[in-house]
C-alpha cells in the first residue's frame, strides 16, 4: 500500500473513533471521497502530497500531506473552527497507526484555516495534516 493511502486510511478511522467529533460531525460524513456537494456538516479527506524527507539515503522516510475539507452551513466560522477544534484534538491523541511495513515517526496538524464559502450560507475549514512516515521491515 502506498504511505499516503495509509495516512488516509488512518487519519478516517482516527477521525470517526473519536466522540467528541462525531457529536459534531457524523461519522458518516467524514469522507475520503468526493462528494459534491459535500454534506453539512462534514469533512472531507482531500488533496494528498508526498515528499521524500531526503534524511536517509535508503529514501525510506517521506512525508505526508493530507488536507482535509470541513463544510458547515452557518452564518459564522464558530462552528467549523469547533469542528476543526476536535478533528486536532483526535488527531494528535496518539501515535497513529499506519499497518504493517510503515511507521508513524511524528504527525501533526501543521495549519488550520477557516473562510466564508462564496455560496453566503457555507463556512469551510482547511486543514493540513503532516505525517512523517518510514517504511520498516514486516
Amino acid at each position: 500500500m502506498s504511505v499516503d493511502l495509509a495516512v488516509q486510511i488512518a487519519i478516517r478511522l482516527r477521525l470517526a473513533a473519536s466522540t467528541a467529533l462525531t457529536d459534531l460531525v457524523p461519522e458518516t460524513s467524514i469522507l475520503d471521497r468526493n462528494s459534491t456537494p459535500a454534506p453539512r456538516p462534514s469533512i472531507v479527506i482531500g488533496e494528498a502530497q508526498i515528499v521524500d524527507e531526503g534524511s536517509s539515503i535508503a529514501r525510506t522516510r517521506s512525508r505526508v500531506y493530507h488536507t482535509l475539507h470541513v463544510w458547515k452551513t452557518e452564518p459564522s466560522r464558530e462552528g467549523v473552527k469547533q469542528i476543526m477544534a476536535a478533528a486536532r484534538h483526535a488527531i494528535q491523541s496518539e501515535r497513529l497507526y499506519l499497518g504493517d511495513g510503515l511507521h508513524c515517526i511524528d504527525w501533526r496538524v501543521s495549519s488550520m484555516r477557516a473562510m466564508s464559502d462564496p455560496d453566503g450560507e457555507s463556512s469551510h475549514g482547511i486543514m493540513v495534516v503532516d505525517c512523517l512516515a518510514e517504511e520498516v521491515a514486516p
